[in-house]
């Protein structure tokens, strides 16, 4: 039996490699979402919790045509967290989302692998202006996407929690 190759996009910074989930990132993202830290993005989680997670990624590329893709960090080929756009059905629209490990912030890669996605999204998927969820305990967060030109929109809820609604400035698209 081979395994299904789905066409998400390979994407590229001057550091990073933005691309699909993967088998081999369930291992990391098991232990990522066995912390606390991982409370501000739906953890902590068990091993399967993680997999029905990872399995979610690329059923959500399938029906959307986007996703989120797996940050690597080209020097070391670490995975080291993931950002794109996310939208189910508690969403008011698609959502820029980014996430990284413990070891990979300050480092300026949140901010360089949320542009490239940002970017794409606006020129590829016809998502611009879009919209990022930020738990009010999520300062770094916060800090990340006034970086980005996001501003505080309103108050909000997702999933039965507050949170502030941020709304991205429209992009100039490159193709």
């Amino acid at each position: 039996m081979t395994a299904l190759t789905l066409p998400i996009p390979v994407l590229e910074t001057d550091r990073l490699i933005l691309r699909a989930p993967q088998l081999d990132d369930l291992k990391p993202m098991a232990a990522f979402f066995e912390t606390t830290r991982s409370h501000m993005v739906g953890g902590p989680r068990d091993a399967m919790g993680s997999y029905t997670s990872l399995v979610s990624r690329l059923g959500h590329w399938v029906l959307n045509g986007y996703g989120l893709w797996h940050i690597v960090e080209k020097s070391t080929s670490a995975f080291i967290g993931w950002t794109g756009m996310i939208f189910a059905p508690a969403w008011d629209e698609p959502e820029l989302g980014w996430t990284l490990f413990e070891g990979a912030e300050g480092k300026g890669y949140a901010f360089e692998a949320a542009t490239a996605a940002r970017t794409y999204a606006a020129g590829h998927q016809n998502m611009n202006g879009v919209i990022s969820y930020i738990a009010h305990a999520n300062t770094r967060s916060m800090a990340l996407a006034e970086r980005l030109g996001a501003r505080f929109e309103r108050e909000a809820e997702l999933m039965g929690k507050r949170c502030q609604l941020w709304r991205h400035p429209i992009v100039e698209a490159t193709t």
